[in-house]
């Protein structure tokens, strides 16, 4: 996946490498993952040696090896980490009116988002060579667990195409308003969440007006709402 850029050898120029410590498999491959996501996030990945993980994790170039038999494997291992994370985040908690889960569903995807950025800036990050095989099948999958939580929250059992479209665009946006809020950080969670509900809620009205089950899922969800 490429050779060491200078821009990641730059950041470990004159920093010691951190002690090692005696640490269990799975928490050495854990602190390994992580270490990679780290800088998965704020670089390409080609741009990212087994070295410059090594160093950040405070381990050894042949443990990583040892552990993950090359780059390649240790990104895939360290995004499935992530999606994973990130799906576990997405499971239905409640049986509440629509509108009220989808919030909910927010705030729960929001809380993974800040608390493990590094992780999600690596999912959604890279660039075009990353979104084919089984590093997109990984993104692909977190967008269809999302798309199925949603319908299910909307109890909608197979959308048309213009329900689907929308629901997919909203995904999108839902995807680039967290990528733009961990960059920026200038607005209130709370603010950025209502404002993605309302986002939604707009979409669905444009929709309807080309699509009769769209108008009646509208419909449905403001007679929710109401009681």
């Amino acid at each position: 996946m490429g050779s060491r850029s200078g821009a990641a050898r730059q950041e470990k120029s004159g920093d010691a490498r951190p002690a090692r410590r005696r640490l269990s498999v799975d928490r050495r491959r854990e602190e390994l993952m992580a270490a990679a996501l780290e800088l998965f996030s704020r670089h390409d990945a080609e741009d990212v040696s087994i070295d410059d993980v090594a160093a950040a994790a405070g381990a050894s170039r042949a443990l990583v090896y040892h552990y993950f038999g090359g780059k390649q494997e240790l990104y895939v291992a360290a995004l499935k980490s992530a999606a994973a994370q990130l799906e576990a985040r997405l499971r239905p908690q409640g049986n509440g009116r629509p509108m009220d889960e989808l919030a909910l569903g927010l705030e729960r995807y929001f809380d993974f988002v800040e608390e493990h950025a590094a992780g999600f800036a690596a999912l959604l990050k890279g660039g075009p060579a990353d979104r084919s095989g089984e590093i997109g099948e990984i993104v692909d999958s977190v967008r269809h667990r999302l798309l199925r939580l949603i319908m299910r929250q909307m109890r909608v059992e197979e959308p048309g195409p213009a329900l689907r479209i929308t629901l997919r665009s909203w995904i999108a946006s839902v995807e680039t308003a967290g990528l733009d809020w961990l960059e920026h950080r200038d607005i209130e969670r709370p603010t950025l969440e209502r404002m993605l509900v309302d986002h939604m809620v707009a979409l669905l009205g444009v929709a309807a007006n080309h699509d009769p089950q769209v108008e009646g899922l509208l419909e449905e969800l403001a007679r929710d709402q109401l009681f």
